[in-house]
């Protein structure tokens, strides 16, 4: 059987120019501008000789830490950058959903773009309009069909790119871990419909950080660490290595050191720390966050997730804006009285955003802790990821 994608050899680099440090305001710009300083050029090779084969109707995660090449990767396949060195060749069209937005025209309307989207993967009318119907359905975005899509809400977006992307049947369907955009019941009716993809015979390359869904809808995975390939392979082997080399180690802190933040806040560092013993066990959170331009108050969230990469739970301490520009870091300290957890290894992302759900500051597992205990005395048998991860207090009524 022919591959229906093979990837030879791909490297991808990026040319970044040090100036100087810190924010500039246009003024300072202008100036820098006249004086002709030289500027220091670093190559950062985002993939790093990156081969592999994908055959019709093999689902494929790709899988790996916050900056190991998977969005790059997805973008050199989907011919939105160019690799720096190997050669891509694919058979058959290709659709795409890595951003929201991405692929659409802002000013065109949610009707105009799945017509401007069928003709970009080369797609006549007649063969959209067999299709129209479904993708508004799927999409549930009828109402606003002849609305500019700029008025559409990210989530609304989201769900008319998948729609379009999944029902006009691409060979090869590749989908970024945008999905988390979407609500629960959205991404489970996504999941159900990437399976029917992969049954009628059609490729799906799929990058997520959850990996029951990876699990789930792949046969086959590829971990990423640093830009090139760690391991390719069934997809349960491949999942237990990710988990060894990123979860094995409780890793409590984290800082960030660098003077180079264009954001208009940022965390600088993130502690954590648990007290007590199942099944009333202190989770501790301590963090400073840094206000480098003026913004509207805002507040804290985090979120847990566990070593299959799927969030448990968020925790808001408190649910009004509370926090506004200061020219010092803020010290933040959270207590969260975890419920009974199954042992595992746990990972915290945390997120600065106004009242409006406006993001301004979102890092993903950056710090966790560890579970070791049962919740359940005396139990002598293992938990498993199967049967949940909560395991409340019960017992027989007489």
């Amino acid at each position: 059987m022919q591959p229906v994608l093979e990837v030879h050899n791909i490297s991808k680099r990026f040319r970044i120019s040090h100036q100087t440090g810190g924010y500039l305001s246009l003024r300072e710009r202008m100036v820098h501008a006249f004086k002709f300083e030289k500027t220091s050029v670093e190559d950062f090779w985002a993939l790093d000789n990156v081969s592999f084969e994908v055959n019709p109707g093999e689902s494929v995660g790709i899988i790996g830490r916050n900056g190991a090449g998977k969005s790059t990767l997805l973008k050199v396949l989907s011919k939105i950058t160019p690799p720096t060195k190997g050669k891509i060749i694919s058979r058959g069209r290709v659709a795409s959903l890595l951003e929201v937005g991405t692929g659409f025209h802002p000013e065109l309307t949610g009707r105009e773009n799945v017509y401007f989207n069928g003709s970009l993967l080369g797609m006549k009318r007649r063969e959209i309009d067999l299709k129209f119907d479904e993708i508004v359905d799927f999409s549930g975005v009828e109402k606003f069909l002849d609305t500019p899509l700029k008025h559409y809400s990210s989530g609304m977006q989201l769900r008319l790119a998948f729609a379009v992307a999944a029902f006009l049947e691409p060979e090869i369907l590749i989908i970024d871990e945008v999905l988390a955009v979407g609500d629960a019941e959205f991404q489970k009716k996504c999941i159900g419909k990437m399976e029917d993809v992969s049954k009628s015979g059609r490729t799906i390359l799929f990058v997520s950080h959850n990996m029951g869904a990876v699990e789930n809808l792949c046969s086959r995975a590829i971990l990423l660490n640093q830009g090139s390939i760690v391991k390719n392979d069934v997809v349960s082997a491949v999942i237990r290595q990710y988990q060894a080399m990123f979860y094995s180690a409780e890793n409590n802190l984290y800082t960030d050191n660098r003077t180079d933040h264009t954001e208009e806040a940022f965390f600088r560092s993130i502690e954590v720390n648990t007290t007590g013993n199942q099944p009333s066990v202190k989770l501790e959170i301590k963090c400073q966050l840094v206000s480098t331009r003026h913004h509207k108050t805002g507040f804290v969230a985090f979120d847990i997730s566990n070593s299959m990469g799927i969030t448990i739970m968020q925790a808001i301490p408190v649910q009004n804006p509370f926090l506004s520009y200061s020219a010092v870091p803020q010290t933040i300290k959270v207590e969260i009285v975890l419920p009974p957890l199954i042992p595992d290894s746990y990972r915290i992302s945390a997120w600065f955003g106004s009242h409006n759900t406006e993001t301004i500051c979102w890092i993903k597992e950056v710090v966790g802790f560890e579970i070791d205990q049962s919740p359940t005395p005396g139990r002598n048998f293992p938990h498993s990821h199967n049967n949940g991860f909560i395991i409340p207090a019960s017992s027989l009524k007489p």
